[in-house]
């Protein structure tokens, strides 16, 4: 096997009739001509595997059968003996990972529905090993391939370097702690939540050694061992406190620095640029900390493979600079004429950018358009927080990355909105800001963003799934490395976890709404195995209302220590910001034993 770096000729459609393609775009005239539907083209991800001699298929099949008799032997010896061991249902002898990938490239020629088709039903056959298990897991949960030469994905990087001939090790360590962990939440087995862990320290240690080292520190496999143990956090976090995929993040980011234009020459690099992008657009919002660079360094024509979406994260690094923006501003300015027109610049700033998102919006094509599939009607005395579903508005959409790049813009327009309010509280107090010309249509934006995100989630956790006479899912343009396509993804529980955590905060959030997205966090960290959601539902705090009685309160031009902050776990309000009286005053009335966390929640760090 060896990775094919160009994609194949011609439309899918005029493959399978074996006739010769024009390969016009976006269809081919063949289809037209003959008013066939075209499917479009491959991209290289989509062909995931390729033999490149018989002897391929041989050495999957001598290792089939080999993984057959020892277990038959093992089969014989365990009869004899007593029940096994807890952890003797997930040490079947088998052939290797590599083995398993290589036997993958028959079954994923013969049904070309998905780029790894077949591998769900070897996921259930019992030749797999335990670490073939959790990968084929992992794979049809989280990596999120594109079809037909389009930018959408995620984590599709990571099909190239694990089909490399030489897997680099703190690559590999980063992805078997990730698989492992992702299927010791499904299984529920503490045993394998251990082993993910220490494959966990081990990969750490194997990328500290690639960092140290002049030939690996700019590898593609590098950074994406970092990006992975990221991830790593999300699925394994449950201590409130904790936000360890912060450090990661902001290493992935001084690793792309570090890489320069030149990792925008290969796909594999572009991929991994845009990963780290979107990874540092949440960090930069959720910490309201500037991004290293300007917006303009990370979104430009070399790293751009879908205009739409790169428009929107944009956007995004927008929204975030500007909120890093006010909160240095909010902290050292005095009150004077100067300093209102500064704040005034700022909520002119927000408006500018949230009309931008409107646009952005209005301007997109059909293929990126949600469409409403039926009103939920109420249910007296339900229990909201087991709803699958918000009574209202339920919408659909073309595929779950599509879905993931609307929630982007909406918390982005709700973050503007937010900030319009603190600055417009700001500038007229100590009269109620209520009364300000700004607050009523920024609280509009914000009530209706929180409608817009809680109608998407039923789609993307998997509702119409068993419900397709409500709507039928057309060909999707992205695609799951393998498994069932229908079924609730922890990926798209992955998406929606800041959405959610975001609304469950917000002033504008009905009490019934905050419960019901409480509900769906819940679902997310114990049913699709994302354990960083279950913590988000310990969160309890308020913005931007929270924010503005902060402001009004604080007279000190010092600012909490957020890094400090998010690495402890408890501690009284009095002890973590300065001995100001009336700091001490507003931390002992808002969060009095309250986990840290919700401290920089209040400092406007988080979410806001």
């Amino acid at each position: 096997m060896v990775y094919q770096g160009k994609p194949s000729r011609g439309c899918q459609m005029c493959r399978t009739r074996r006739i010769k393609c024009d390969e016009t775009k976006p269809t081919c005239k063949q289809c037209a001509k003959s008013r066939r539907q075209c499917p479009g083209y491959r991209d290289e991800f989509d062909l995931v595997f390729r033999n490149e001699t018989q002897a391929t298929e041989k050495r999957a099949q001598r290792a089939s059968k080999k993984a057959l008799a020892q277990r038959m032997s093992k089969f014989s010896a365990a009869s004899s003996s007593e029940s096994p061991s807890p952890n003797e249902a997930f040490s079947a002898p088998s052939f290797s990972t590599a083995e398993h990938l290589a036997s993958l490239a028959t079954h994923g020629r013969k049904n070309q529905q998905t780029p790894w088709a077949g591998l769900y039903a070897l996921l259930q056959k019992p030749q797999m090993d335990l670490e073939g298990q959790a990968s084929c897991h992992f794979l049809s949960n989280y990596v999120l391939i594109p079809r037909g030469g389009n930018g959408r994905g995620f984590l599709e990087y990571i099909v190239p370097l694990l089909r490399a001939e030489d897997i680099a090790p703190q690559f590999k360590a980063a992805f078997d702690a990730c698989a492992m962990a992702s299927f010791a939440n499904s299984q529920g087995n503490q045993h394998l939540v251990e082993r993910a862990l220490r494959t966990h320290s081990k990969a750490l240690g194997a990328i500290n050694v690639a960092l140290n080292n002049p030939d690996t520190i700019k590898q593609d496999s590098t950074l994406a061992a970092i990006l992975l143990l990221g991830l790593f956090e999300n699925i394994t976090t449950r201590n409130l406190g904790m936000l360890a995929w912060g450090p990661h993040i902001r290493a992935a980011i001084q690793l792309v620095r570090k890489r320069g234009r030149k990792q925008l020459r290969t796909k594999i690099g572009v991929a991994l640029f845009i990963a780290v992008r979107t990874q540092m657009i949440v960090h930069t919002l959720s910490t309201a900390k500037p991004p290293l660079m300007q917006s303009e360094w990370w979104v430009n024509s070399d790293a751009i493979r879908d205009p739409l979406a790169s428009q929107c994260q944009k956007l995004s690094l927008r929204a975030g600079e500007i909120r890093a923006e006010v909160n240095r501003l909010m902290s050292q300015l005095p009150r004077n004429m100067e300093s209102v027109e500064a704040i005034r610049d700022m909520i002119r700033q927000s408006q500018e950018v949230d009309f931008e998102c409107v646009r952005w919006a209005e301007s997109l094509p059909e293929n990126f358009r949600y469409r409403t599939i039926l009103w939920q009607d109420d249910i007296p005395d339900a229990d909201y927080s087991q709803l699958e579903v918000f009574p209202g508005r339920v919408d659909a959409y073309p595929d779950l990355w599509v879905a993931s790049l609307w929630s982007m813009m909406r918390v982005s327009r709700i973050i503007l909105a937010s900030l319009v309010i603190r600055c417009a509280a700001w500038v007229c107090s100590p009269v109620d800001y209520r009364t300000a010309p700004e607050y009523a249509t920024a609280r509009r934006i914000c009530a209706e963003s929180i409608t817009d995100i809680i109608a998407s989630v039923p789609y993307q956790l998997g509702w119409f799934s068993t419900r397709k006479h409500l709507f039928q899912q057309q060909e999707s343009l992205v695609a799951f490395a393998c498994g069932d396509e229908d079924s609730s993804k922890s990926l798209a529980g992955y998406f929606l976890t800041w959405p959610l955590a975001c609304i469950q905060g917000q002033d504008y959030t009905t009490d019934a709404q905050r419960t019901w997205a409480r509900g769906r966090l819940t679902y997310i960290g114990r049913e699709l195995g994302v354990a960083y959601a279950l913590m988000l539902t310990q969160l309890n705090y308020r913005t931007p209302s929270m924010l503005i009685r902060m402001d009004g309160l604080m007279a000190t031009n010092t600012s909490p220590n957020v890094e400090k902050l998010l690495s402890m776990k408890v501690a009284k309000p009095s002890t973590i910001l300065s001995t100001n009286p009336m700091q001490q005053q507003f931390f002992r009335q808002n969060f009095e034993g309250q986990p840290t966390v919700l401290v920089s929640e209040a400092a406007g760090v988080i979410y806001g």
